[in-house]
């Protein structure tokens, strides 16, 4: 009888695709956006978290009762805080002081221990951080920036969802580059039903700052990440990602966060440039996350 129920770890994936209405405006492209912010914990990175686990545990590189190390600017790491809750496992995860009060609570909420690093230390310094603990014997780092179960996941569900709902008629992906995982994933599974899919990746601007994303330092650069699988990059001011979040919130009821945004700015300025085209931008969070930044408090 107890099976007839799913457990929340098989509630991960299967987001809604859906359409937007208005931003759009008159043009005969279709814009999709994919709801990652409708798994359990809240974002895409769900889906790698509990695969970066479960595929550790088959392989018995960990067993229930490790611990286990994470760096995270905020999503994986309240991902993986799930995950790790879900499976038996402690977690410590390093980030950023500057990430938002919402990402720290939610992560403390499913048992994860969090260490700050500062703002100037950032990204790089919590994953040299997270390294020198492993070494130390205080833990496990699953790495998400080299760890190939981060795309597999995207290419075993995010990009056979998108090809089946869009019914193969897809033309353009676009996605933000922060470990890359998601677009290394699904660009190889959707280039292998169809190789003229265009692959668009997202990055930000010099001197802006997107939750999520990054411009890698070339000694940083995630090793999952092969360059041959994207199709163009687009730079993305920060003004332009939050214009259009906000936007998406208000004339098409869509709550997300700032990279969200800025994938939907890409697709926008792409439909200008196309016709005919069946154009889907993932939607990676929900906007609850960063309220407490004050940025969706700017005058409508």
């Amino acid at each position: 009888m107890t099976q007839l129920y799913p457990t929340i770890a098989e509630c991960i994936g299967n987001t809604p695709l859906v359409r937007l209405q208005r931003l759009p405006g008159e043009t005969s492209n279709t814009i999709l956006v994919k709801l990652e912010g409708n798994n359990p914990a809240g974002s895409v990175k769900d889906r790698p978290a509990l695969s970066m686990i479960t595929r550790a545990e088959l392989r018995g590189d960990i067993q229930p009762g490790d611990t286990l190390i994470e760096a995270t600017s905020g999503n994986t790491g309240i991902a993986l805080a799930m995950a790790a809750a879900i499976k038996g496992y402690k977690m410590i995860l390093i980030m950023p002081d500057n990430s938002t009060a919402e990402r720290k609570s939610a992560m403390s909420a499913y048992g994860a221990q969090l260490i700050l690093v500062t703002k100037e230390e950032g990204m790089e310094g919590a994953r040299d951080l997270a390294l020198s603990m492993q070494a130390a014997g205080k833990g496990k780092v699953l790495d998400q920036f080299a760890n190939g179960d981060n795309p597999e996941a995207h290419y075993l569900s995010t990009g056979p969802e998108i090809w089946q709902q869009t019914q193969g008629n897809i033309t353009h992906f676009i996605s933000s580059m922060g470990t890359t995982g998601t677009i290394m994933g699904v660009s190889r599974y959707l280039k292998e039903q169809n190789p003229a899919v265009q692959i668009v990746g997202l990055q930000p601007m010099e001197g802006s700052a997107i939750p999520g994303i990054r411009r890698w330092p070339e000694e940083y650069l995630p090793k999952v990440f092969e360059p041959s699988r994207v199709d163009r990059i687009v730079d993305m001011a920060q003004r332009e990602a939050e214009d259009v979040m906000r936007r998406l919130a208000r004339e098409e009821g869509i709550f997300c966060g700032v990279s969200s945004g800025g994938a939907v700015a890409a697709a926008l300025r792409l439909s200008r440039e196309v016709e005919n085209a069946v154009i889907v931008a993932i939607i990676c969070d929900r906007g609850d996350r960063y309220l407490s930044t004050g940025i969706y408090d700017e005058p409508k």
